[in-house]
């Protein structure tokens, strides 16, 4: 009941060697073992109608329910961006989702709740001389500068920068042997809903291992 559509197109790049289109193929099969009907797209399929103002996929069909492995500041500036809030597709996961993909939040966070014990400090300028540099809107990675003592410790390369940057207060994580691993908790409603384990270099990359864990209940 949650869909607005009988089918679900699920879109990503279109790059075979992409991680976001291996990650889709298998969103896919999981949608398709919930007894959806799905329909793979790559973003660049996807097209504008002038006339009737709906996106429509390469059958002509129009685009009602999609889940997109694509960042929405990047589809906001493209040519037919502006139109993805004027129709009336339903779009997974929704734009709202922008906020939560901007770090500049988590520098907003501590201007809200300083010393909140589940916050690092961030701001929008260096506060001391041992903090990691984050671009705003960077993924897996990249354009992170991470500073001790005033001085780098790790530089990762990038494409990203150009919207600015927030510096977050450096906290060492647990080093096993070169391992850094990093908890990705979820929740929903308030409720732990799910936790991932990746280990890598002391910035977290697209190449980290994504660790398997089980919870057994006593």
């Amino acid at each position: 009941d949650y869909l607005t559509d009988d089918h679900l197109y699920i879109a990503a790049v279109a790059d075979p060697q992409a991680e976001d289109l291996m990650t889709a193929s298998y969103m896919r099969e999981t949608a398709n073992e919930a007894g959806l009907v799905t329909i793979p797209l790559t973003m660049g399929e996807i097209g504008w109608d002038r006339d009737d103002k709906v996106f429509r996929a390469p059958s002509g069909d129009q685009v009602r329910s999609i889940f997109k492995l694509y960042p929405w500041e990047w589809m906001v500036w493209e040519e037919f961006g502006r139109f993805a809030l004027d129709s009336d597709v339903q779009w997974i996961e929704p734009v709202w989702k922008m906020l939560w993909s901007n770090k500049a939040l988590l520098a907003v966070l501590w201007e809200m709740f300083p010393n909140h014990p589940n916050l690092l400090p961030a701001y929008f300028e260096p506060h001391g001389t041992s903090y990691v540099k984050k671009p705003k809107l960077a993924r897996e990675g990249a354009n992170v500068s991470v500073v001790r003592d005033g001085k780098s410790l790790v530089e990762t390369a990038g494409d990203y920068g150009d919207e600015g940057y927030i510096y977050q207060e450096l906290l060492d994580l647990p080093n096993f042997d070169g391992n850094y691993p990093v908890l990705g908790c979820w929740i929903v409603d308030g409720e732990p809903a799910g936790m991932g384990i990746r280990e890598g270099g002391l910035v977290t990359n697209n190449t980290a291992r994504f660790v398997p864990h089980v919870f057994q209940s006593r």
